[in-house]
């Protein structure tokens, strides 16, 4: 039994998605398990499809188990998201390998490119970049620029080589005996509108989003979808309730975003126009729409930082049931979010503030779902 973990948002589940899967078990793996997004995603918006279905989309097309990633994470940086993920993976105790795509494929240039990130991130030069006021990518790439020869820091310019690289480094900072493994990412980049055999999620989601035919690329879909649209009103009211002091704790706020989101809160209108007023060149564009996100998910950086009180399960089958039998688990596993409520004050905490999430995620649906369908709904299970 080798079992293998592929940490994803599955927004949607793409032929992509499965051609990494494909290549995982080539290389080994008898079961594959997914850390998976809930129902907010690392871009700053609404999964296109709920949790539920895009766990069950995944079991059909290769994976065994899929286990959530909460909120807290899944809207934070890189590294608060590898971070979470890997926290998941490690107190499962049964992970053998860590598989994700990458734009080098190439584990060795992989490392060298976090041991340059670690050194650069502590250097003077990094700081000063930082106070003329570049964004932190731009900061990092410039400072690595300095100690390091070009392809090193060329590696680190494309954003599936970023998330592997911080990958590595939860890895490493948990101590971890998981193996990486990286694919090489075939088809269109990341956020890229190219067609080809694999095209971008952001291409499948804007073909949803269209109503046209995306069979091609990933499987179809029958169920309702979120859009964030949906959500403006109430995401503009809960950012107004805030107070500055708020601001300066919401997650990833920090080196001065939540003073200007504070005031892009008191003069914008719409979403769109809060994104205007804080953007600067500091500040990248998904980073501001995370914040957004987490002032009004109330998702602080204390809460963040955590390590995850309980891993839930969101689906499995037959293989999904024996890593779960093969696991040495340091934390409470379960596929009842009430019953993970009940394991300790913290999962009280954690699992009280993902239902609310859920909640108010279930109103970017063009019908409404209502309240409480996280410690109502049931597993996905596939024999």
């Amino acid at each position: 039994m080798k079992t293998a973990a592929i940490i994803a948002e599955y927004d949607p589940f793409h032929y992509g998605h499965k051609y990494l899967i494909d290549e995982v078990r080539k290389a080994g793996a008898t079961h594959v398990l997914a850390v998976m997004s809930g129902s907010f995603t690392q871009r700053g918006d609404t999964a296109v499809f709920d949790k539920f279905t895009r766990a069950k989309t995944a079991l059909e097309n290769g994976v065994d188990l899929v286990i959530e990633l909460p909120a807290r994470y899944s809207l934070t940086s890189a590294a608060g998201f590898a971070r979470g993920a890997v926290g998941i993976i490690t107190a499962l105790g049964c992970v053998d390998m860590l598989a994700f795509g990458s734009e080098s494929g190439d584990l060795s240039a992989l490392k060298e490119a976090s041991g340059a990130i670690e050194y650069a991130l502590h250097s003077d030069e990094f700081s000063n970049y930082i106070r003329g006021g570049l964004s932190y990518p731009a900061a990092l790439q410039k400072a690595v620029l300095k100690f390091y020869t070009d392809d090193v820091a060329e590696v680190m310019s494309c954003p599936n080589n970023t998330l592997a690289i911080e990958y590595l480094n939860a890895l490493d900072s948990f101590g971890s005996k998981t193996e990486p493994f990286t694919v090489r990412r075939r088809g269109a980049g990341h956020d890229s509108a190219d067609s080809g055999e694999f095209i971008s999620g952001s291409a499948i989601r804007k073909l949803i989003a269209e109503g046209k035919d995306y069979s091609a690329y990933a499987p179809a879909v029958s169920a309702p979808t979120a859009d964030i649209s949906r959500l403006e009103r109430a995401i503009l009211a809960a950012l107004r309730g805030l107070s500055a002091d708020d601001f300066s704790c919401i997650a990833d706020c920090a080196g001065g975003l939540g003073d200007r989101l504070y005031k892009a809160v008191r003069h914008g209108t719409s979403l769109s126009g809060i994104y205007f007023m804080a953007k600067t060149k500091r500040y990248t564009l998904a980073r501001i729409r995370r914040a957004v996100l987490c002032g009004a998910l109330g998702i602080y950086k204390e809460t963040s930082a955590q390590k995850s009180a309980y891993i839930r399960i969101l689906g499995m089958n037959g293989r999904g049931r024996e890593i779960l039998s093969s696991a040495n688990c340091a934390l409470p596993v379960d596929t009842s979010l009430k019953a993970l409520s009940r394991t300790s004050r913290e999962a009280h905490r954690q699992a009280e503030d993902e239902a609310r999430i859920t909640d108010i995620y279930s109103l970017a649906f063009k019908e409404p779902l209502p309240c409480g369908v996280d410690f109502t709904s049931k597993p996905v299970i596939i024999d």
